[in-house]
């Protein structure tokens, strides 16, 4: 059988995926759309005249994003780091078609996203994705100095808009269901943004949309504001998503200032909501009597006023307001009774009359035996946030300022990864530019002990000739950002190094840096490297039978070794070249799958393969010995119990 030289087919997928919630609307492989209204009933909009977005090219944009492509990813071991152990991908390459062919591999397993795409001022440089041929419009636009989209260009948002939704549709089906995705973006395009976003990830599904500083000096721009904040878009993937708490500060672990017989430090929070819309017509339900005995400290609480305790002396506490008037308890009835004993009568100190109590509870510092966390706000003004620190510490790793203009902060990052609870997962960045992303990751894991991989995309966008990057050396972005990564991860290394070599008899409490991942493996997009598989071919039987050698001249066997496994869906296990019967061959997944090039293929070799016992095979279409070993080659491996036999 042939191996399919496409990508992830997302129509197909989105078809299996309605044909397991409603069988009864497919027919043939296609949609009874009749069918699906009758199901959905009401649910069905058919009004030309709905609520929603529209703009030139958005369908197209959509079909696009859909399209499976015939590219591939080069390996490059003389670029990269640490390739035989690490876990981490640099991929220099368009990322709409990148993100396309990662689809198969990493479909549902990314937990979080960040990116920092284009903000559209006019200056960026927008993709202008070509629906035909996207590999050739790819080699094109990077053998050239990319435009900005000015904002005198007619198609100015446009433009904008078609890059990211596709882009954004795709990313969200990497995404886990508890996955989430954090966008940064200043006011050029936030409303626009946020509009694409509600429709692609459901706007049930927005977080919050985070303000922080970016800038804290500089020049004043030229509009009549000095403009200093931007914004991050978070959206999950789902509502099981949570995100990270933040550890207390000392201004709130020091207002728990009490400590009860156990040991236990808590603080005590009026019961009473006392805004200027609780009261008690607003929720009635949470009206009614506590009774408090002063002489022996006894509370109990009521649905309904009690006469009887109040002949006794019992002291009547209702949730009133200090001016009088009728507010309201945080509790219902019911919860105020599962909690009694965690409740008190205290004098309210605002009244002027001594005898007026209110209810207190015992808030501990920490619950179940964990210490006290506090959910973080969406305004952010942190100095470590903002563009001089950004720049601080790239020139920190040897890099002129004037190398690449306006980096990220990897504190800001590394506080977002934080958050997005993925203390063990795949982080990606797919507008990486100076691979901010990638030190962040890296310093995380070497304060936590985390194991967090990055995926990290960028086009290769050329550096100008006389530009600062280009007199350092640097031919396009991708090699600062590859730069980067290394001199970042050397730095970490060696501060962790010492800092674990100077812990004496604490190195167990200390995190050991030759058990963390500072490596990366870097591919860059191509065209594939099968010839039928190329999208100018027109392929039929007799094409193929016509060509002598399936593989292109100029690539090697381990360049179409991983594309087999990218196409195949396992481009992340791990590959090693094993001999057998005196034959280099690749070892996928320690064992899932056989990879064979060679030529000359002998019955011998296919029967050492099967002793391999691998689930999959994969040949060489032309291969063979002769036309006798290729029949056979298939029986052999099956009856021998390998379940899956391929060529290309």
């Amino acid at each position: 059988m042939k191996l399919d030289g496409k990508s992830l087919n997302i129509i197909q997928r989105n078809i299996e995926k309605l044909k397991e919630l409603f069988p009864n609307v497919i027919s043939d492989n296609k949609i009874d759309f009749e069918m699906l209204k009758v199901i959905l009933g009401d649910n069905i909009e058919i009004s030309n005249e709905k609520y929603g977005m529209n703009w030139v090219g958005k369908y197209n944009t959509i079909k696009f994003s859909q399209l499976p492509s015939t590219g591939t990813l080069l390996p490059c071991k003389e670029n990269s780091k640490n390739w035989d152990t690490t876990q981490n991908l640099y991929i220099e390459g368009d990322n709409v078609e990148v993100l396309k062919l990662l689809q198969k591999t990493y479909f549902g397993k990314i937990k979080m996203i960040y990116i920092d795409p284009p903000y559209n001022t006019g200056h960026d440089f927008v993709y202008n994705d070509d629906f035909k041929n996207s590999i050739e419009n790819y080699k094109k636009i990077t053998s050239q100095n990319l435009r900005a989209n000015p904002n005198t260009s007619g198609r100015f948002h446009t433009d904008w808009l078609n890059m990211m939704y596709s882009r954004l549709s795709l990313a969200r089906n990497l995404l886990k269901e508890d996955g989430v995705i954090f966008i940064s973006i200043d006011d050029n395009e936030l409303d626009n943004l946020k509009k694409i976003c509600d429709e692609i990830f459901g706007e049930f599904n927005h977080q919050a949309t985070i303000t922080y500083v970016r800038k804290t000096s500089g020049k004043q721009d030229s509009t009549n504001f000095m403009k200093s904040t931007e914004y991050i878009l978070v959206y999950s993937k789902s509502e099981i998503w949570s995100c990270n708490e933040l550890i207390a500060e000392d201004n709130v672990l020091n207002r728990y200032n009490k400590v009860d017989t156990d040991g236990r430090k808590y603080r005590e929070t009026d019961l009473r909501k006392t805004g200027s819309g609780d009261r008690r017509a607003d929720r009635p339900l949470m009206w009614y009597p506590f009774y408090y005995n002063p002489q022996t400290d006894k509370l109990v609480v009521s649905e309904i006023q009690n006469e009887d305790l109040i002949k006794q002396g019992w002291i009547e506490i209702f949730p009133i307001k200090p001016d009088g008037s009728e507010g309201r308890w945080r509790w219902g009835y019911s919860t105020s009774v599962q909690n009694i004993n965690n409740l008190v009568a205290r004098i309210m100190p605002k009244y002027k009359d001594e005898n007026k109590y209110t209810i207190y509870e015992k808030d501990y510092l920490d619950k179940n035996g964990e210490i006290r966390t506090v959910k973080e706000h969406t305004s952010w003004d942190r100095k470590e946030f903002n563009s001089d620190n950004a720049m601080l510490e790239f020139k920190s790793l040897g890099f002129s300022n004037q190398l690449f203009p306006f980096p990220k902060s990897s504190t800001l990052i590394k506080h977002i990864i934080y958050l997005a609870n993925c203390e063990n997962e795949i982080v990606l960045d797919f507008f990486s530019g100076s691979a901010t992303t990638a030190q962040a990751i890296m310093q995380l894991n070497s304060e936590d002990g985390g194991n967090r991989k990055f995926i990290m995309v960028q086009l290769p966008e050329l550096c100008e000739e006389g530009s600062e990057a280009h007199k350092n050396g640097y031919r396009n972005i991708c090699e600062i950002g590859e730069e980067r990564i290394r001199r970042a991860g050397k730095k970490i290394y060696d501060e962790l190094k010492e800092k674990y070599y100077n812990a004496g008899l604490l190195v167990e409490d200390c995190i050991n840096p030759d058990e963390l991942d500072f490596g990366f493996k870097v591919f860059k997009l191509e065209s594939t490297n099968v010839k039928p598989w190329d999208g100018s071919h027109k392929v039929d039987e007799q094409t193929i039978f016509d060509f002598t050698d399936t593989i292109k001249e100029d690539r090697t066997n381990l360049d179409v070794a991983y594309e087999i496994m990218l196409k195949y869906g396992i481009f992340n296990m791990p590959l090693s070249e094993v001999q057998i019967n005196n034959k280099t061959m690749y070892n996928i997944g320690e064992g899932f799958m056989i990879i064979c090039l060679n030529d000359a293929v002998t019955i011998e070799d296919v029967k050492e393969i099967a002793k391999q016992k691998p689930h999959c095979v994969v040949f060489k279409e032309k291969g063979f010995e002769d036309d006798n070993v290729k029949i056979n080659a298939t029986y052999t491996l099956e009856r021998m119990g390998v379940e899956d036999v391929k060529c290309i």
